[in-house]
């Protein structure tokens, strides 16, 4: 079977069973067809002729090769994030190819990861977050969606991609909480709070009937042109209140569910609470705010206290 057949294969089993986001797929993909461009260069043309030493040898050639955006004189090399998302990739494949019976056996399975360094999640102040979600005082329609994205994302700690596929349906404003789908398909039920209803039922009634269109679907939040947020689009916006803010740091699209979580923590709520709200199907991933509301705290400590 031709190469890129079986990734097919592979990425339409992580959509429809395990329910991956469709961020994932394009990684994976991106990931296996670099493999797969290496692997033609050197004549192989077939999954079954690709053996372990292939791969260790593709993997070397990845750690020494130089970023596509740096000069050819610069140092700098794949990151160990990078490369171990190569590795799932290949091991989740062959793992795939395996137990359907595609493969006669996974090549893979031998693959070690490298060791991820856990990155402290950052967080907006309090001051920022004030200052971001200080809305325009003559909003357009498309400034009522952007309030109410930024109300929704900060108050309930929704990822980007659950934003963006926010249905009218999740919505129960009257009682104050969303349903999100999140990760693998996974329900959670999130308390809005009152800003964040305000701000949603504002824009439903004066800002998204300026949007909608024949062709709209019943996606929450719309485009200028009615249709659903693209991944970058929706981001691009967010970055533009930031600027308008006044907000000079480097914002990335997770910290608004950052400082959603923090500052829940740091304000006393329970880290199983904080996991649910969150959507973590392991407390160990919502532990690394911990260290970040610990370190916040002692810096408190630092300046305020007599004796510090």
């Amino acid at each position: 079977m031709p190469l890129d057949d079986l990734i097919d294969e592979f990425l339409t089993h992580l959509r429809h069973e395990r329910g991956r986001a469709e961020h994932t797929l394009r990684t994976y993909k991106a990931q296996l067809d670099r493999f797969v461009a290496w692997a033609r260069e050197r004549g192989i043309a077939a999954w079954r002729e690709v053996t372990l030493p292939d791969l260790t040898a593709y993997l070397d050639d990845e750690r020494r090769r130089g970023l596509a955006h740096e000069p050819a004189e610069s140092s700098r090399r794949l990151s160990s994030e990078s490369l171990y998302l190569e590795i799932a990739a290949l091991r989740g494949f062959f793992r795939f190819c395996e137990s359907e019976g595609l493969l006669p056996v996974n090549v893979a399975g031998n693959l070690s990861l490298p060791r991820r360094w856990k990155r402290l999640p950052k967080a907006l102040t309090d001051e920022e977050i004030e200052r971001l979600l200080a809305a325009p005082p003559t909003p357009s329609p498309s400034d009522l969606c952007d309030q109410a994205v930024l109300e929704l994302a900060y108050a309930s700690g929704l990822r980007l991609a659950e934003l963006r596929s926010l249905r009218l349906e999740q919505l129960h404003l009257d009682a104050g909480f969303v349903t999100v789908i999140g990760k693998g398909n996974k329900e959670r039920v999130v308390p809005m709070g009152r800003p964040a209803v305000a701000a949603m039922e504002r824009y439903l009634e004066a800002g998204r009937p300026g949007l909608v269109s024949r062709r709209s679907p019943a996606n929450v939040f719309l485009t200028r042109r009615g249709s659903p947020f693209a991944h970058t689009t929706l981001w691009l916006r967010i970055k533009r209140r930031v600027r308008l803010a006044g907000i000079e740091r480097n914002v990335t699209p997770h910290m608004l569910r950052h400082s959603f979580a923090t500052h829940l923590l740091e304000h006393g709520a329970d880290l199983r609470v904080i996991q649910e709200l969150l959507g973590h199907a392991d407390l160990g991933t919502t532990e690394v705010y911990t260290h970040v509301a610990g370190n916040r705290l002692r810096d408190v400590h630092r300046r305020f206290h007599p004796r510090s």
